[in-house]
């Protein structure tokens, strides 16, 4: 049962980058970030309210919590959103992929984890993969795959800093509780940003098709999609759940290629295996 709930989590994670993708065409990232985010925290209160469970913060953990928030949604919500205005699906699946290589790179610099070897070795391979993919069609061919594919790993360093120092308000106050916390707060902090062009967009032009996909990127994967996660690792091994995450940018490939009609190239192929290789080499060496 677990792995079918890890398939299904899989699968709602890979559609992401397809639908955020394809909605960009027609919604300012700035206004989709705040949109999004707005209803991912109604949602994230409603599953509060049916639980019967607030989370509490002490007045201690307030700094934390914006750190946090500040890169849930200002930086790597956004930046995510921002970079698919520029980049293809199967290029962002893959840079998110590496953020195990940047969880250990980030616990080494900031919180002073000892690396193995093996894992040192995992990290610069994974490295190696992603600057490929970055540069897939090389700086003269089109620049704005390098643009999005920059902006996007900016917010998967964003992920990764907030799976870092998150680690303690995880353990405090709970996965649902940290994550709703830091995405309503985060949503706050975004609203002085985006909330003149959001007021000024014209919504009512928006066909019934987007508004399924901002509710998809709003509900399915920050509340669902999240919650399923956690519910794996409170299961199965964590080495185990890695696995279907590295899963990811195969099926968003696949589905980008079907839906899209997205190109291959071969440097993407070559920079994909070794940028995974990495990923499995750090985690379990």
């Amino acid at each position: 049962m677990v792995y079918v709930v890890l398939m299904i989590q899989t699968l709602m994670a890979s559609g992401t980058h397809i639908v955020a993708k394809a909605v960009v065409a027609a919604v300012d990232p700035v206004v989709l970030t705040l949109t999004r985010s707005l209803i991912a925290s109604v949602a994230m209160g409603g599953l509060l309210y049916l639980r019967g469970k607030r989370p509490s913060i002490a007045r201690a953990d307030y700094k934390l919590l914006l750190f946090l928030s500040f890169l849930v949604i200002p930086i790597n919500q956004f930046c995510f959103l921002f970079g698919m205005k520029y980049t293809v699906p199967s290029h962002a699946a893959l840079l998110y992929a590496t953020t195990p290589i940047l969880v250990l790179l980030f616990s080494r610099v900031f919180l002073g984890e000892r690396l193995a070897p093996r894992k040192i070795a995992g990290v610069a391979l994974g490295f190696v993969g992603v600057v490929i993919v970055i540069f897939e069609r090389g700086l003269t061919a089109s620049m704005q795959y390098v643009f999005g594919n920059l902006i996007i790993f900016l917010g998967v360093n964003a992920w990764g800093l907030y799976t870092v120092f998150g680690r303690n308000l995880i353990l405090k106050y709970g996965a649902i509780g940290a994550s709703s916390a830091t995405i309503i707060v985060g949503t706050m902090l975004f609203v002085p940003i985006g909330i003149v062009p959001t007021w000024n967009f014209s919504f009512e032009n928006l066909p019934l098709s987007n508004w399924f996909q901002i509710s998809y990127l709003g509900i399915v994967t920050s509340v669902f999609a999240y919650y399923l996660w956690y519910y794996a690792i409170a299961r199965i091994e964590v080495g185990k759940v890695a696995v279907f995450t590295n899963l990811q940018p195969i099926l968003t490939t696949i589905l980008a290629v079907l839906v899209l009609g997205q190109s291959i190239t071969a440097a993407f192929i070559i920079g994909g295996i070794i940028a995974i290789s990495g990923v499995v080499v750090a985690q379990f060496g």
